[in-house]
């Protein structure tokens, strides 16, 4: 598994990427979406549907595993795929961002994070080399370096200070790793931090490089920040990062946010959108966007969505789910849900395959024009 990143294609008329990643669950082709599953589950959507849709790759999240089920009981099973029955791959983001979002109840210093649980008020601590053990328990193919996400807007002094925080850990994290002897197994993604600052970004990417990762991702993005700053610095990241390395942009995730990086070569994306904006009635459709509330939806005769090779999107109408979702009806969540996730996924693999036929940047333009 040492060439466990091929990549295949680089697009005629962008920079977009089309490329495998092997993993010990499965062979991953990029540009992929991995659908989030934060508490080892993608919200009201079951794993046989993720299987269906040709999900091969989902999201966890270490912050939370570790407290709920917890370390001991994720052990006994001997990792997520067991506990959870997921045979696809995983990935698991290190939780910082989860750490850092809970202002009032953490203490950061160059050991690690003392934080408060948000569950119960419980008292913990994440140093970069815990992270890489819980990770480890977790049995996540892809595993990501704990770091401090810079947020929007910092000081250059703060974004500089951040940074150098997040590439001592950065290093301890590799250390980790190392000592762990999983390198076969497993694999640690770096994740470049450095605010909105080009100089800081760059420095970082050096520095994170001559470490040496398994994959390389785009940190403390989508923080507030407005679109055309997002795609400066995905740019100037992604220019930096070797190619030969899988390029993973963190929880960036509107469709158009998804095309525009892909044609930056960006390989990898996660984002909450598609089930969130599922519960509140919001659907990605191939031809459009739809409020499923809408009243003109009443009458409306027409499936989901036709084009898409989902059950959900062709047996039911617009009718129907909407019915569902004004009643407050459990399956209208999950219908919709399906939907937006079989519309992802839709999106990315089209993508690979105008990649792969130097069609990409015509391709791009006419989705973005129905979105």
């Amino acid at each position: 598994m040492e060439n466990y990143f091929k990549l295949e294609h680089t697009s005629k008329d962008s920079k977009a990427r089309a490329g495998t990643i092997e993993t010990q669950h499965g062979r991953i082709e990029t540009p992929v979406f991995m659908p989030v599953g934060t508490q080892g589950a993608v919200k009201a959507v079951e794993h046989r549907e993720l299987h269906e849709l040709q999900a091969k790759i989902i999201l966890g999240n270490t912050y939370h595993l570790y407290l709920r089920p917890g370390i001991e009981v994720l052990e006994k099973f001997g990792g997520l795929h067991n506990f959870s029955n997921w045979t696809g791959a995983l990935l698991t983001d290190s939780g910082g961002y989860q750490v850092f979002s809970l202002q009032e109840l953490r203490k950061i210093s160059e050991e690690g994070v003392e934080f408060k649980s948000h569950i119960d008020g419980s008292k913990h601590f994440f140093s970069p080399e815990k992270v890489v053990q819980v990770q480890k328990i977790i049995g996540s193919d892809i595993m990501m370096v704990l770091d401090e996400c810079t947020p929007y807007p910092a000081t250059y002094q703060q974004a500089e200070q951040s940074m150098e925080l997040s590439l001592l850990w950065a290093r301890r994290s590799k250390n980790e790793f190392v000592k762990s002897g999983n390198e076969k197994m497993q694999r640690l993604f770096g994740i470049a931090q450095g605010g909105m600052y080009f100089d800081l970004r760059r420095r970082y990417i050096e520095e994170m490089v001559g470490i040496g990762f398994d994959g390389y991702a785009i940190g403390g993005l989508s923080v507030g920040e407005p679109p055309e700053m997002m795609y400066d610095v995905t740019g100037v990241c992604a220019e930096l990062m070797p190619a030969d390395k899988p390029r993973y942009l963190m929880g960036v995730g509107t469709p158009e946010n998804i095309l525009e990086a892909i044609e930056m070569g960006i390989d990898m994306f996660d984002c909450v959108l598609p089930t969130r904006n599922a519960r509140n009635g919001q659907l990605f459709t191939t031809r459009g966007k739809i409020n499923i509330r809408n009243a003109k939806y009443k009458f409306a005769e027409e499936a989901i969505d036709e084009n898409l090779d989902c059950y959900a999107s062709r047996n039911f109408s617009l009718a129907y789910l909407r019915h569902l979702t004004i009643s407050g009806e459990i399956l209208g969540l999950q219908l919709a849900s399906l939907q937006n996730i079989a519309f992802y996924l839709w999106l990315v693999r089209t993508a690979r395959e105008k990649i792969l036929k130097d069609e990409y940047v015509s391709w791009k333009k006419e989705v973005l024009e129905k979105l």
